[in-house]
């Protein structure tokens, strides 16, 4: 603890304490959260390397699917270690430092979850509704305006939120019911009046989250307009097919977005570990999921998936096979 100038004195030290009310059956938490972590790390791996690797991938809708790959990565790479080690061997503790630059990456990366959703859904607007001008809209000019403006906007929020945090006194307690550092979390145990934390905090979601939602949520009803109204036949199929796959995403994605926000608005109606079970599969289910419905509903993704395991088969047998002339 240290004594801020107010005189107050401060927590440094904090413990993660999520599921403790489980007592000692805590640890067998350890393996299904480290099959859904590896599940999640091999899918996005994959994922990543088939579109990087594929030259017929490299269309701006796919540079999307990989860059979100690449936001699923590195979220369940920022909390998920540290949590399972904590299951396993009870390695709570976090430093002030330690819990303000987790929660400022998890709050920063997850910004883009939504962004990137909108990126998918515009990219889809143009390239379904107005095709012709396709070139002229999605490039690499319009693809860096964008991602400078939706990059700034985050980032300034998100840091905002978690300076704000950092000026808070901890005199009540160092225990966050939580298995990683998240805004509220810790706000929760800050001494004073923390009403601007709130305040900012629901501003950041209402100026991200919100406003690329209702963003999305305008792009595709016009996109399912000019569908049922235009096209016919197999251009008819493909685009309802293309357009599923990202609202199942969008789905996923909102339902734990919307679950996790509604579960700290109203944390004293359920129980501790249903609480921290929602924050958890906020962050780690999405990240799961995401790769295997890119992979089971689009083609061009199994199909490339499949030439690579199919090359790694082969080259050995080649090699053998020129060893022998």
């Amino acid at each position: 603890m240290q004594q801020n100038q107010s005189g107050i004195t401060s927590h440094t030290e904090f413990l993660l304490l999520g599921f403790y009310g489980l007592g000692g059956y805590r640890q067998f938490l350890f393996m299904p959260f480290f099959l859904m972590f590896v599940l999640s790390f091999l899918g996005n791996t994959v994922l990543i390397i088939t579109i990087t690797a594929g030259s017929s991938l490299h269309s701006p809708m796919y540079v999307l699917i990989c860059i979100n790959a690449c936001v699923d990565l590195t979220l369940v790479i920022i909390f998920v270690p540290k949590m399972l080690l904590s299951f396993l061997f009870d390695w709570n503790g976090i430093t002030l430092l330690g819990c303000l630059v987790q929660m400022f990456f998890i709050h920063f990366v997850g910004t883009f979850q939504s962004t990137l959703l909108l990126g998918m859904a515009l990219d889809r607007y143009v390239a379904i509704c107005i095709p012709l001008r396709y070139n002229d809209y999605i490039n690499i000019s319009s693809f860096l305006k964008f991602s400078t403006v939706v990059f700034v906007r985050n980032m300034f929020l998100v840091l905002l939120v978690v300076v704000l945090a950092s000026r808070l006194s901890f005199c009540a307690s160092n225990v966050i019911d939580d298995c990683f550092c998240q805004h509220m979390a810790l706000v929760s145990l800050a001494c004073g009046n923390t009403s601007i934390n709130s305040i900012i905090g629901l501003l950041a979601v209402f100026c991200i989250t919100v406003i690329d939602a209702v963003i999305f949520v305008i792009t595709y009803i016009k996109i399912a307009s000019d569908v049922f109204k235009t096209h016919s036949g197999k251009s008819h199929d493909k685009a309802i097919h293309t357009c599923g796959t990202h609202l199942i995403v969008a789905g996923v994605t909102l339902i734990f977005t919307m679950s996790s926000f509604l579960a700290y608005r109203f944390k004293n109606s359920l129980p501790p570990n249903i609480h921290n079970l929602i924050s958890i599969m906020y962050l780690l289910f999405p990240s799961t999921l995401h790769p295997i419905i890119y992979g089971i509903r689009t083609k061009a993704i199994t199909e490339q998936i499949l030439k690579l395991f199919q090359c790694r088969r082969i080259e050995p047998i080649s090699m053998k096979v020129s060893s022998i002339h």
